[in-house]
């Protein structure tokens, strides 16, 4: 075996063992969406002392870490983002309202003495050395005149539960004191000690919050001026089991630097996560399925060598994710899948390419057929094919990478997901295709039996659409009028359904609150409405979901209204109800996120501009992207028309269908520039015709690749993944279909307007002309263009 093969074969050898290794000995790191819980985003807010920079989120953390811990959550997760914002992950957690309560709170623990019991509420804010007036806990309407803060939170060593089992007087709160927060409440207590029984001045408030939690009178037995010694006391307050350990909680976590605000707040119930990947799992195997019977009914052997490249494509892209530790989201898993469809794209332009290497003028029609050009053989055939194919796979590939990246950098909670996995797809793919795929094949070609029987590989055949279109050779760049035409128009009417009836715009972009509710018995749309409605929120938004769900969605709503809601359901003919999925959105979230989502498309749109400029011309990369901007402007103007709901999920499903289109539009520019270089004099539009007739059996075979799978996905992929696949299809097709009818004829026409100097002398003046040593071997490894 010659030395470049057999290394191949060596490094696809040790990354398939090494990705087998890896799948066998870890186990993938599921997100909230999948198996179920809670997910909180909070906010650090400046304090009239301390700003909230990332340092004070870096504290704010440490603390929310003990309180969490706390609360007895299984494998709980705290991340800083940024320099404001703390994501809290609380597996199984279902109900959020007490977790909520308790991370949410600043616990600003404070103890003083009470100067003067009232019965006038006073309002005003806190003097500065911690003075004020707040409601008696003791006495109804009654408040207190607090004193200065004597100590804060931070001087409690610890604090714990206890159950009184002596006096049966219920659950207290003990606590011990560090340094000199002991001999402060001595001094306190002392001062207080020295009061008459009875008076106000004898009791110490113990303040969390702004609130008094409680005031106890001084035991007769402590000595004026001595006080409570030991370094310890106790909190009473008629407190049951669980406020005594959320106090216990709180206190023990300190104080949190800086106040905080939940702006995102997602709940997944276990049993929705399990249909998803249930459901995601069955669309993926009948969506790959299909796709690999249709690439072996049309490559035959090259084709089933290639469905066992992308199977262990599969694995090598399901071990990397183990590698970098990546979180598998609902959306992932949906990225993921694409990816493997979207993989088929490499095969397809290497075998697309060496069978018109091996056929030769049969390829081409009858132009070519009097030319009498001849074909090669089959490894060489498949070996340029290869050589061929890789600069668009390069090219088409970091179109895509791009959208992902940006996906990545701007999008929010399980989206990011998507970014992740469709990433990792993508740069696999081309070890998949160029390293595992070309292993295989090339070992295949060289066996006698194979060589003797040509037709075996798929290679020997023209296949139905490059025999259709070399019969009629027809003239469709010509048209490009007529093209450009029907292309306005459908934007035209995706423009009047934007104008019309609007977008959807879903919760992350508008703020509030989004409630997927499970009812033990069927209810219907208007019956919920109705309940909803008479529970006080008749501007609720009340659909169906899924099998028999219903999801409520509104502005901001607290979680005893959510809970409101849940119990009229239920009291309406439900049954029991419960929440499944759960989504709050806070209203300075929900304007960062559709101004993110703004900015992400705008450097989608630069970015992809400036990349083809270098890899092409700027009049290509202006058709590219002008056919792009129609891509994305059809489907959402579907979405308009069809009443859908814009989301992040639709964002991805976008940003994907950006980078599919330039994928596409990329391989025939690709065409065009190796046969511009060829002859540069030769009339363009002619040029640019016979790239697109050459070009269109890869894009249909590619293009049927990833719709099986987001068929697949559309049909059994639950509610979740439903809006996704439809976009992505709806993208998948305009984009096969724009590269013809927008990106060549704009291409066309402006380099017609703004024409580049030709260089040099067409290919066929310079063929008798003795060439150098580097052009002869750059004539042998082929112009590096693609099909």
């Amino acid at each position: 075996m010659p030395r470049a093969p057999l290394w191949r074969a060596i490094v696809a050898l040790v990354a398939v063992a090494a990705s087998l290794y890896l799948a066998l000995t870890q186990s993938p790191r599921l997100g909230l969406d999948l198996r179920g819980g809670t997910q909180i985003v909070l906010e650090t807010k400046d304090s009239p002392t301390v700003e909230a920079d990332a340092d004070a989120t870096r504290r704010a953390v440490e603390v929310l870490r003990q309180r969490v811990d706390a609360l007895g959550v299984s494998e709980p997760s705290l991340t800083q983002a940024g320099d404001r914002r703390i994501i809290v992950e609380l597996p199984g957690v279902q109900d959020p309202r007490e977790a909520s309560q308790v991370i949410g709170r600043t616990a600003q623990l404070s103890v003083h003495s009470v100067t003067e019991q009232t019965d006038r509420k006073d309002s005003s804010p806190p003097a500065a050395d911690g003075s004020r007036t707040l409601p008696d806990p003791d006495r109804p309407g009654g408040h207190l005149k607090l004193g200065p803060t004597v100590l804060t939170g931070e001087g409690v060593k610890n604090a714990e539960a206890v159950l009184d089992q002596q006096s049966m007087n219920g659950w207290y709160v003990t606590l011990d004191f560090r340094g000199k927060a002991g001999g402060d409440w001595a001094r306190v207590t002392g001062e207080a000690a020295c009061a008459p029984q009875g008076a106000p001045e004898r009791r110490v408030a113990i303040v969390l919050d702004d609130k008094v939690i409680s005031a106890p009178g001084v035991n007769a037995d402590v000595a004026c001026k001595t006080g409570i010694t030991g370094g310890s006391t106790q909190i009473t307050g008629g407190f049951d089991e669980d406020e005594a350990r959320d106090l216990a909680a709180l206190v023990k976590g300190g104080a949190l630097p800086v106040p905080v605000d939940v702006v995102e707040q997602r709940t997944v119930g276990p049993t929705l996560g399990a249909d998803a990947i249930a459901a995601s799992t069955q669309a993926a195997l009948i969506g790959l399925a299909l796709t690999a019977l249709f690439i072996t009914v049309v490559y035959r052997l090259l084709g089933a060598l290639a469905t066992l490249a992308l199977a262990l494509y599969g694995l090598m892209s399901y071990a990397a994710l183990l590698a970098i530790g990546a979180t598998l989201t609902l959306p992932g898993l949906a990225g993921f899948v694409l990816a493997i469809g979207m993989a088929v794209d490499a095969n397809v332009l290497v075998f697309e390419r060496a069978r018109e290497e091996y056929l030769g003028p049969r390829a081409e029609g009858a132009a070519a057929r009097a030319r009498g050009t001849a074909g090669k053989s089959l490894p060489k055939a498949l070996h340029t094919g290869f050589a061929k194919a890789w600069s668009a796979v390069i090219d088409s590939n970091v179109t895509t990478l791009l959208a992902a990246g940006l996906l990545f950098y701007f999008a929010t909670g399980p989206v990011k997901g998507f970014g992740v996995t469709l990433s990792i797809g993508v740069l696999v793919s081309m070890v998949s295709a160029f390293v595992v795929t070309r292993v295989l094949a090339e070992t295949a070609v060289r066996r006698g039996f194979v060589r003797r029987r040509p037709r075996l590989t798929g290679l020997a055949t023209t296949g139905r659409v490059r025999s259709l279109l070399a019969r009629r050779e027809p003239r469709i760049v010509q048209h490009r009028r007529r093209w450009l035409g029907a292309s306005a128009l459908l934007v035209a009417v995706a423009v009047a359904g934007i104008a019309l009836r609007g977008l959807d715009l879903g919760v992350e972009f508008t703020g509030g609150r989004l409630v997927e509710y499970s009812t033990s018995k069927q209810v219907d749309a208007d019956t919920a409405r109705k309940a909803v409605a008479d529970a006080g929120f008749p501007r609720a938004v009340v659909q169906e979901s899924g099998a028999g769900d219903i999801t409520v969605r509104t502005g901001e709503l607290s979680d005893a209204e959510q809970q409101q809601i849940k119990e009229a359901l239920a009291e309406k003919g439900g049954g029991r109800a419960t929440v499944e999925r759960d989504e709050q959105i806070g209203p300075s979230l929900g304007d960062e996120l559709r101004q993110k989502a703004l900015i992400a498309l705008g450097i989608a749109v630069a970015a992809q501009l400036i990349y083809l400029t270098v890899r092409f011309r700027w009049t290509f990369a202006s058709a590219a992207v002008t056919a792009m901007a129609h891509d994305v402007l059809l489907v959402v103007g579907l979405f308009a028309w069809l009443g859908k709901t814009v989301d992040s999920v639709f964002l991805a499903a976008v940003l994907t269908v950006i980078g599919y289109s330039v994928n596409d539009t990329v391989v025939v520019f690709d065409r065009i520039r190796e046969a511009r270089r060829r002859d540069p004099r030769a009339d363009l539009t002619a040029t640019a015709n016979k790239a697109v007739i050459r070009t269109l059996p890869r894009t249909v075979n590619t293009g049927m690749g990833a719709l099986f799978v987001l068929a697949a996905l559309a049909v059994l992929g639950g509610d979740s993944l439903a809006d996704f696949s439809v976009a992505l299809i709806a993208g998948v097709v305009l984009g096969m279909v724009s590269t013809v009818s927008v990106a060549v004829p704009v291409a066309v026409l402006l380099e017609k307007r703004k024409p580049k100097a030709p260089r040099g002398r067409p290919t066929s003046e310079r063929r008798d002309r003795p060439a150098s040593p580097l052009e002869a071997r750059r004539r042998q490894r082929g112009t590096g263009a693609v099909v």
